[in-house]
C-alpha cells in the first residue's frame, strides 16, 4: 500500500537550521511564524478565525533514516521511537500546537512555532480542549524530563 500526500501550504519560521531550534511549541525558544496556505485551499480557512489555537500537521522534509531506538532530546537513555517525538520516523509527520494571531487572505500569523522554515504543511486542525485534553493522562518517561522542555534546544543528533 502506498499513500500520497499533497502539501496544502508552506510553514515559514525564523528557524533555518535544525540545530539550536526549539524542540516543542511550548518552549521559551519558540517564535512567531507564518503559515502560507496555497490559494486553492484558501476557502477551507473559513470560520478558522474563531479558534485561538491550531494543530499543524507537516512533513519532516529534512528527516533522515530512522531507528526504532532513539535517545530523545529530553533524555540520555535510548527509548523506543514511538515513545518519543523524534523527527526521523517511518512516516516523517510532525505536529505542533500553535496560537493563531490572525488571518490575512491565505496566510495565518501564528505564535509558538517550532518548525523549520520551508516545511511542507499537510493539514490544519482547530485545537478543541474538550476533544484534545485527556484528564489524568500519564507521560511515561517524560515525567522526569518535562521541566527541561521549556529551555532545551535541538542538537544535531537527528540531522547528521
Amino acid at each position: 500500500m502506498s499513500i500520497l500526500l499533497k502539501p496544502i501550504g508552506i510553514i515559514h519560521s525564523p528557524f533555518t537550521d535544525p540545530k539550536s531550534m526549539p524542540i516543542q511549541p511550548a518552549s521559551q525558544n519558540s517564535a512567531s511564524g507564518r503559515v502560507e496556505v496555497f490559494p486553492e485551499f484558501e476557502d477551507g480557512l473559513k470560520d478558522l478565525e474563531g479558534f485561538s489555537h491550531l494543530v499543524l500537521l507537516y512533513h519532516f522534509h529534512r528527516s533522515r533514516a530512522y531507528s526504532l531506538s532513539v535517545t530523545p532530546y529530553l533524555d540520555t537513555e535510548p527509548r523506543g521511537l514511538f515513545a518519543t517525538r523524534a523527527p526521523n520516523r517511518p512516516n516523517p509527520i510532525g505536529l505542533s500546537l500553535v496560537r493563531l494571531v490572525g488571518i490575512e487572505g491565505s496566510d495565518l500569523q501564528v505564535e509558538n512555532i517550532d518548525v523549520l522554515d520551508g516545511t511542507p504543511l499537510l493539514d490544519i486542525k482547530p485545537h478543541v480542549p474538550e476533544f484534545d485534553c485527556a484528564p489524568g493522562a500519564r507521560i511515561g518517561w517524560l515525567e522526569k524530563a518535562a521541566a527541561d522542555m521549556r529551555t532545551k534546544v535541538a542538537d544535531d543528533r537527528f540531522h547528521r
